[in-house]
């Protein structure tokens, strides 16, 4: 139980102003809230197991794959930010069964929330909880804490997508995906400290 809040609380904060906040605002204003955080769930999930057992099995053998990880995840974020741009050629039938589709949606979120995350702070961070702590407390907690800090954000992100037009949502979502691969691309390298 301690591992677990101690997870919850430690994530939180650490997720509180993260890059990955600015992406569930984002695709807030784009995909159905519900889509958004069962997305960002599944990823995370997926993400803290790998951070826990690497914390509990391996320590800090991790840190030399970081700047790696980071470059393919920034590459990533170019390819969607192209992706969302690209969205313009829909006709208005396909664009309904897009916003119909959960599954679409979820993997969209899904996949970028686990590119986004693998060598970020709160992964480490988590590898560093499960060395101390136990494995499976800190995984939940990890999880909610930082599931419950983009919740946040997909509130805020679902009320402005409905005050803000299309153009201006796709635009912005793609300037930030491609801010976000710059990023990641530049801490990869080693550019950004």
């Amino acid at each position: 139980m301690e591992a677990f809040l101690i997870s919850t609380a430690v994530i939180f904060v650490a997720e509180l102003g993260d890059k990955s906040q600015l992406m569930a605002m984002t695709f807030a204003t784009r995909y159905r809230a519900r889509d958004v955080l069962i997305g960002i769930s599944i990823a995370t999930l997926i993400t803290h197991l790998a951070s826990v057992g690497i914390g509990f099995w391996i320590g800090d053998a991790f840190a030399q794959y970081q700047g790696p990880i980071a470059i393919a995840a920034g590459i990533a974020f170019f390819i969607f930010a192209l992706w969302t741009l690209r969205g313009d050629e829909l006709t208005d039938d396909e664009a309904q069964k897009v916003r119909n589709s959960t599954g679409a949606a979820i993997l969209a979120v899904g996949v970028a929330f686990f590119l986004a995350e693998l060598g970020d702070k709160t992964m480490l961070a988590t590898i560093t909880l499960a060395t101390q702590n136990g494995w499976f407390g800190t995984w939940i907690g990890s999880t909610l804490g930082m599931v419950l800090a983009d919740a946040l954000a997909i509130g805020i992100g679902a009320v402005l997508g409905k005050q803000l037009p299309e153009k201006f949502i796709k635009y912005g979502a793609a300037f930030l995906f491609a801010v976000f691969g710059l990023w990641l691309v530049l801490d990869g390298l080693g550019v950004l400290g």
